[in-house]
């Protein structure tokens, strides 16, 4: 089994940057793929961007593309989002999710964090 804590969340203005972490428990997170996900008040979960086991393939939304980037360090059991130039849209709850493949469905992931809540200004 997998716990995730997300952490890195705040408030910050339009154009600014946040860097979010989630902390991975045990041994086999390198097997893992991991995601990023966020939940907007009244809407549905949406995906954000996916990085793989190994060699480190990602996947972005087009809303994020160009201004997000996903990484991990399989030493510190550890998956980062790097979020630049956020916009107002960008507000929601922010989750990591492990799974084994790094795809785009909430379905193909087994272990959630808590999230962390992220808000952008105007």
């Amino acid at each position: 089994q997998v716990q995730l804590v997300e952490s890195g969340g705040g408030l910050v203005q339009a154009g600014g940057s946040l860097r979010l972490s989630c902390a991975a428990s045990g041994r086999t997170f390198s097997r893992y793929a991991a995601g990023w996900f966020r939940q907007a008040p009244g809407k549905e979960r949406e995906f954000v961007a996916a990085i793989s086991r190994s060699v480190g393939t990602t996947i972005y939304s087009d809303s994020v593309k160009g201004r997000f980037t996903i990484s991990r360090d399989n030493a510190k059991t550890t998956v980062y989002l790097q979020m630049n130039s956020l916009e107002p849209e960008d507000t929601a709850v922010y989750y990591c999710a492990t799974g084994s493949y790094a795809t785009l469905l909430t379905t193909d992931y087994d272990y959630w964090g808590q999230g962390t809540q992220v808000t952008v200004s105007s």
